[in-house]
């Protein structure tokens, strides 16, 4: 009897970590770049953070390299942990806030 519910804990405990591994392996990457928005109805975006960082906040949409080169030329702000300006190889950004 104690056999029998060892072996079943054994193969629930198998099984569940089979699920978790397979559940990992179809996580869909995490985006190159994303665009953190504002709050209100037009939620424009607010601030610019690489794909991996973890200060974009709850509100933020996927952008594609050159979608992110282009808000970060229109004055949208970087994200100073992650600092996608420096990674896109965009460095008159500082220069032109600070004048």
């Amino acid at each position: 009897m104690w056999l029998e519910r060892i072996d079943r804990k054994i193969a629930a405990v198998r099984q569940r970590q089979a699920e978790e591994e397979r559940g990992r392996q179809r996580r869909p990457a995490p985006p190159e770049w994303v665009a953190a928005l504002g709050i209100g109805a037009g939620r424009e975006p607010a601030e610019v953070h690489a794909g991996s960082c973890r200060m974009t906040g709850p509100r933020w949409r996927a952008a594609g390299r050159d979608e992110a080169r282009r808000l970060l030329s229109s004055c949208v702000r970087a994200c100073g942990h992650c600092q996608p300006d420096v990674q896109l190889h965009i460095l008159d950004l500082a220069a032109t806030a600070a004048a």
